[in-house]
């Protein structure tokens, strides 16, 4: 596996910043908004299959990310219930309700935004653990993490 850089990551942020807008925010009306995921939800099939893709690659993006087990649950969470409104709308006689409910729910810009805030938050090193803690370097970051409030994880991507 080649190794990651924090341009990686930098680019997972911006492709996580690119669905979540054109799932839930495509067209903004103030704290209002609707995307793919809304719009498409009238279209049987179509609808969830979009939505279920998507959250798929939102759920990739965030192990390729490393992000924290209580960010993936989270994700899973939002993700969980936006794809059991998205199935529910499929049934026929139920549908008219869900596919609002979907429209005004944004799980995937939930997500994404759970997902971006799990990176802001972490110190990327692009180093291997075991090699920072003989070289000394190990307790440079801990100190760098500890000057920035809104750090609270050490992730070394060579690992």
């Amino acid at each position: 596996m080649a190794r990651r850089s924090v341009a990686d990551i930098e680019k997972i942020w911006s492709n996580v910043e690119g669905v979540k807008k054109l799932s839930d925010r495509a067209v903004g009306i103030g704290p209002f908004g609707i995307g793919l995921d809304g719009l498409l939800t009238w279209i049987p099939v179509v609808g969830s299959v979009y939505s279920l893709g998507a959250s798929g690659w939102l759920l990739l993006q965030a192990v390729r990310a490393r992000a924290t087990p209580a960010t993936l649950a989270q994700m899973f969470g939002y993700l969980g219930l936006d794809g059991v409104i998205t199935l529910t709308g499929e049934v026929p006689l139920l549908s008219i309700a869900p596919d609002l409910l979907d429209v005004v729910f944004q799980g995937h810009l939930l997500a994404a935004k759970a997902l971006q805030k799990d990176i802001e938050t972490t110190h990327w090193v692009e180093a291997n653990e075991r090699e920072a803690r003989a070289s000394g370097a190990y307790e440079g970051h801990v100190a760098d993490m500890r000057r920035n409030p809104k750090l609270r994880r050490i992730v070394y991507l060579h690992d």
